[in-house]
């Protein structure tokens, strides 16, 4: 079995990453990666609210992807900002459930969408790296002890001038605020 070490991220904002089998068992190393990261920033109050976004970031891809490998960064986008992420090689875009009550799942953005700051997704086009998509929750450090209420989701052609971006290979890009 090959071990790929966790590495720190070299060109833009300071971060964290690691590629990981798209598996269930490998849940576990996502949740340490975001726990490590944040402990190693100072942001130990981020950390409940962290480990669950990327369990829940983590078990979309599982589930809705057949994608064999799958990458998580967590990066400190700003001195208040945490970006957490999950990429994948798969363009099927997530869908924010309807939280039926009948249903046993399809909540997960839910969740994200009432514990982060702001969400969305990121498709990359095969420019610059292969295609597929990111995933992603911001976390607020001065709200590190609130919870979020829901928010709006907002279609955007490319990356928000106000938001830290990547080279724009994005085709398009969704993001949720409150």
């Amino acid at each position: 079995m090959t071990r790929t070490a966790v590495r720190p991220i070299s060109v833009g904002p300071p971060g964290y990453t690691k590629t990981m089998r798209c598996e269930p068992e490998a849940a576990r190393t996502a949740r340490l990666l975001v726990m490590a990261s944040l402990n190693t920033w100072g942001l130990n109050a981020l950390t409940d609210v962290g480990t669950l976004i990327i369990a829940e970031l983590f078990s979309n891809a599982v589930r809705h992807t057949s994608c064999r490998l799958v990458r998580v960064s967590v990066q400190r986008i700003a001195d208040d900002r945490v970006r957490i992420s999950v990429t994948d090689k798969n363009r099927g875009l997530p869908e924010l459930g309807g939280g039926d009550r009948d249903q046993e799942g399809g909540r997960g953005l839910l969740l994200i969408d009432a514990l982060a700051d702001r969400w969305g997704y990121d498709l990359l086009g095969p420019i610059a790296r292969p295609a597929g998509k990111r995933c992603w929750a911001e976390l607020l450090v001065a709200k590190a002890d609130e919870a979020c209420g829901t928010g709006r989701i907002r279609r955007l052609g490319a990356m928000p001038p106000d938001q830290p971006s990547e080279p724009s290979d994005y085709g398009r890009s969704t993001t949720c605020t409150h």
